[in-house]
């Protein structure tokens, strides 16, 4: 099966000239409308969900935009981008390395043409994500998967592991869940095999990058040779509200600068509804409140915290009556920031 184009700029909604500031804006904008949580048709809403992350994920990312719009039109002769000596889709050069997934663009070949290929479902990313921004497809850092070289003329060898990304919502994390993926392997002459279906249990404390072993699932092994495994690393999903560090979840909290002078109670959000908080008046910008016990889960039981980060804003535009009493105000204020140490 040919991989299909992704075109993030058109999901998201910008043009290609937006900045980073526009991105992540798209991003909560259709991200708030189509959470699962909220929207009316939840199986809709969360496949729309799912690829309005995976645009945030590549977008957002500076390097990872700059591939994507290198690629551009030409992105099916993908056999000719080069990331750096021996890069290909799906995996690197330097000893032998598995295409694992994702398939490969239409019309490919080269050196590792003659390889199984592997399509997922149910992962939360495309092949086109898979093949170009996915665990093996070179996203940046260190790429992960099996080296090993054959030795020629071995009848006995150990089958290789296969490697792919799964979108793992913040909700999940807290909660846990199980979910269905199904890889289908295409055979080294591109005929598609049979598709095997799997429950994936997600358990409660997963965090970012951590990866869920399915034992002998991988490529089957030759001779008495063991079969490899199937791993699936995490990739925890965007959230509209919250940034995450390990267990502990981050909210930007706007506040104008006579609540943060004087104090007020606002509802916070959390991942299980919402809670009050009481903001001390004389509150800094900058400034982290912590919620404790509303983070994401921790393997040992228990959870992290929400830190509450306090963003003061100023009013772009004040009527005349507001303009009268801030000038007033700046006349009988003795507050100098500048002279404070």
């Amino acid at each position: 099966m040919a991989v299909q184009f992704k075109d993030y700029y058109d999901i998201l909604g910008i043009s290609r000239s937006a900045s980073q500031e526009e991105v992540k804006s798209a991003f909560r904008k259709l991200s708030r409308k189509y959470h699962p949580d909220v929207a009316t048709d939840k199986a809709q809403a969360e496949q729309k969900f799912k690829e309005i992350n995976e645009a945030y994920q590549v977008l957002k990312d500076p390097e990872k935009r700059k591939k994507y719009d290198r690629l551009g039109a030409d992105w099916e002769n993908a056999e000719s981008y080069r990331e750096g000596p021996g890069w290909r889709p799906g995996g690197t050069g330097g000893g032998t390395r598995w295409h694992g997934y994702g398939g490969r663009p239409s019309g490919a070949a080269g050196p590792h043409a003659h390889e199984e290929t592997f399509h997922f479902g149910g992962t939360g990313f495309s092949d086109f994500f898979e093949t170009f921004f996915g665990t093996m497809g070179g996203a940046g850092g260190e790429p992960s998967g099996t080296f090993f070289t054959r030795e020629p003329g071995r009848q006995d060898s150990a089958g290789r592991n296969v490697e792919a990304d799964i979108m793992v919502t913040l909700e999940e994390a807290l909660h846990g869940s199980t979910r269905q993926v199904t890889l289908r392997r295409t055979d080294p002459g591109g005929r598609p095999g049979k598709t095997e279906t799997y429950q994936v249990r997600i358990p409660p404390g997963i965090t970012e990058g951590q990866r869920i072993r399915l034992a002998g699932q991988g490529e089957p092994g030759r001779g008495k040779g063991r079969a490899g495994h199937l791993f699936l690393r995490v990739r925890l999903a965007a959230h509209p509200d919250f940034r995450v560090r390990e267990h502990d979840l981050y909210y930007g909290l706007p506040l104008a600068p006579w609540e943060a002078l004087l104090g007020c109670k606002v509802e916070i959000p959390t991942l299980t509804g919402s809670v009050s908080l009481t903001i001390p008046a004389g509150s800094q910008n900058g400034q982290k409140l912590r919620v404790g016990g509303h983070g994401l889960a921790r393997k040992g039981g228990g959870r992290g915290d929400l830190f509450v980060c306090i963003e003061i804003h100023t009013p772009k535009k004040v009527e005349e009556r507001e303009r009268k009493l801030w000038e007033e105000l700046s006349k009988t204020s003795t507050f100098n920031p500048r002279s404070e140490k």
